[in-house]
C-alpha cells in the first residue's frame, strides 16, 4: 500500500482505508481532535473502511468508545467496516465489555 495523505502523524489514508494511531490515552481531551479528524477524511476521501491502530494506547473511556461508534455508523452507511489493530488485552477487554466487538473486527 502506498501511502498517499498524512496529517499530524496520526491519520492517513492508505489505498482506501483511513489509519487512525490512537493516542496513548483515549479520553475526553483527545477524543474531540480525533473525531473532527477522521470525519474530515471521511468525507473527503474516498474511504471504504477505518483502522484504528492502539499500539501505544493503554487507557480508553467512554469518549474513545463513542469516536469509534461514531464513526461505525459514518462509514457503515456506504458498506465500510471498521478495525482494530495492535489492541493489548486491556483495550481488547474494553471493547468486549462495552459491546463494540459486534461493529469492529479485532485483528491483532
Amino acid at each position: 500500500m502506498e501511502e498517499r495523505k498524512m496529517i499530524e502523524g496520526t491519520f492517513a489514508v492508505l489505498d482506501r482505508h483511513l489509519m487512525v494511531k490512537m493516542p496513548r490515552e483515549l479520553d475526553h481531551h483527545n477524543a474531540g481532535r480525533i473525531r473532527e479528524r477522521a470525519d474530515y477524511f471521511l468525507l473527503m476521501d474516498n474511504v471504504d473502511s477505518i483502522v484504528f491502530d492502539f499500539e501505544d494506547t493503554v487507557f480508553m473511556d467512554s469518549s474513545g468508545i463513542g469516536v469509534i461508534m461514531g464513526r461505525y455508523k459514518k462509514v457503515s452507511c456506504f458498506g465500510g467496516k471498521v478495525y482494530a489493530i495492535h489492541t493489548n488485552e486491556r483495550i481488547k477487554k474494553i471493547i468486549k465489555m462495552s459491546g463494540l466487538q459486534n461493529i469492529v473486527e479485532i485483528m491483532s
